[in-house]
């Protein structure tokens, strides 16, 4: 028996209706969520109108060279930027760089320039080489103000190829006012965005002190912290683990051929979290389980809400979780 026949699953395939309000259809350019250390926003890609650049940054997200990417530039009012580092954890006795610490993303060859869209507030643009209006490779930028009056001349334009949608800015805005230290890295990142100025082994900062980001695609918009969608198997929450700290992280379905529904951590996603919303899921180390309150689970565009589903830990170093019990109602 496949996993899209059991747990999670059967409840949509046994619902017997679904508001209309609930059932969007599929978005005709790709939607990616991305989790930071203050908040998820979704971004729907314009590959109808920049496709080289689309192309390009989802070549880097799909090979995982965003998953932990690290927000080194804040510039206040202005732009937010990352795509140059990702983090390769914290660096301890024995060891030390380039085995921890920030890992350069490694580049592929340049995208062409496509101009055309405003710089406006809200959009994401690629960032390049001054002069070089071809020069863009991985590092990208959200528009903290409407910038279209400097960047959509400047070096040829720059290429806006997706816009945050819904209330995703908050989290971006939370960002915005709040990091107010910054630290030296390297000649080219002279003022990394922290939390705090503590360093860790090495003399880098503490991963819980940088602003962390993971990204993947999703089918659509959605503002819930705990979403399933069946056409990745991923369900991604927010979680209080205690001690253990507050983290946004992703669980991925691993087929089986039981009646079981099993899911694993992947521990690239897990991004510290400088917030605490209601409703986040919790874990507790004294039973093993993570207990999510409400879970919106996506089906080709359909979507249900199941309530106070728990998964149970089976195998700590795989962090391996199987989907114990929930309800479909609240």
């Amino acid at each position: 028996m496949k996993f899209w026949q059991t747990g999670i699953v059967r409840t949509v395939l046994l619902a017997t209706a679904v508001s209309a309000a609930a059932t969007p259809a599929f978005a005709a350019n790709p939607l990616v969520r991305v989790s930071t250390t203050y908040g998820d926003f979704t971004v729907e890609l314009f590959q109808d109108r920049t496709p080289a650049t689309v192309q390009n940054f989802l070549g880097y997200m799909d090979r995982g060279e965003y998953r932990g990417a690290i927000l080194h530039r804040l510039d206040k009012d202005f732009v937010i930027q990352t795509g140059y580092y990702r983090w390769n954890g914290d660096c301890a006795t024995g060891i030390l760089p380039p085995a921890c610490g920030p890992v350069q993303v490694p580049t592929q060859d340049p995208v062409p320039n496509e101009p055309g869209i405003s710089n406006v507030e809200g959009t994401l643009a690629m960032a390049k080489i001054g002069d070089l209006p071809d020069s863009a490779t991985s590092q990208w930028f959200v528009n903290l103000r409407d910038n279209s009056e400097n960047l959509d001349q400047q070096n040829g334009g720059f290429t806006v190829f997706g816009q945050i949608l819904g209330d995703g800015m908050e989290a971006v805005k939370r960002i915005n006012s709040s990091i107010n230290v910054f630290f030296p890295v390297s000649e080219y990142i002279t003022q990394l965005p922290v939390r705090d100025m503590e360093t860790a082994v090495g003399g880098y900062p503490a991963g819980k002190n940088l602003v962390l980001m993971n990204m993947w695609r999703v089918d659509r918009h959605s503002s819930s912290l705990h979403v399933f969608e069946f056409s990745t198997g991923i369900l991604s929450t927010y979680v209080n683990a205690g001690d253990s700290g507050r983290l946004s992280l992703l669980l991925k379905v691993v087929p089986n051929t039981g009646a079981e529904t099993i899911f694993e951590i992947d521990p690239a996603s897990l991004v510290p979290l400088a917030i605490e919303p209601d409703g986040m899921a919790t874990f507790s180390w004294d039973d093993l389980r993570l207990r999510l309150p409400v879970v919106e689970v996506n089906q080709n565009g359909q979507v249900q809400l199941i309530y106070n589903a728990v998964l149970r830990m089976t195998d700590q170093a795989t962090l391996r979780f199987v989907l114990e019990s929930y309800s479909t109602a609240p």
